[in-house]
């Protein structure tokens, strides 16, 4: 932006002397030597050129702003997809790890019930066996199920982090 103001102000100074000579011709034409007005005819040609490249590089500039412009829009509608997609995934990890819970807990309870059926006679000890190797195997179960999110969050952070990293930083072109 300091750019386009610089430009902006170069192309004012630059029409005001081109209106100067504009100004100096109309009045001295009459009066003014030929070398003379050759010399403001020079000046007046060089400062068109000069205010036509200063328009080019003017677009080129707004153009290059548009393009930035985009590319942050985009940049930022991917992160955003991004968000919501791990947002999505961890509610649906949530979910299982819900359920996972709420199995093992039920478990737990039935392995009380047999323990109490033992202690009163009822029971096979071998069935109690049975139910303490599931009641263990669901909670190595729940461990895995807590790990697997755990790493599927801190792969996914790690990947938004690093796919943001570039995208704040200008390279030579943006500068």
């Amino acid at each position: 932006m300091a750019d386009i103001e610089e430009l902006q102000r170069r192309i004012t100074a630059a029409l005001e002397r081109i209106g100067k000579g504009v100004d100096t011709l109309d009045a001295g034409t009459a009066a003014a030597d030929p070398d003379e007005i050759a010399s403001l005819a020079a000046q007046v040609e060089t400062l068109e050129e000069q205010l036509s490249d200063e328009r080019v590089t003017n677009e080129q500039l707004t153009e290059r702003v548009k393009t930035l412009k985009q590319r942050l829009e985009q940049d930022e509608a991917t992160v955003k997809s991004r968000i919501d997609a791990q947002s999505e995934a961890t509610a649906q990890i949530d979910l299982e790890l819900q359920r996972l819970r709420k199995v093992n807990e039920q478990l737990r309870e039935n392995n009380r019930a047999l323990r109490e059926a033992n202690e009163a006679g009822i029971a096979d000890p071998h069935l109690i066996n049975k139910a303490m190797s599931a009641e263990l195997e669901a909670l190595n179960a729940a461990r895995a199920a807590e790990m697997a999110e755990s790493r599927a969050i801190a792969v996914e952070l790690e990947q938004l982090l690093d796919g943001a990293a570039p995208a704040a930083t200008p390279t030579e072109e943006d500068a």
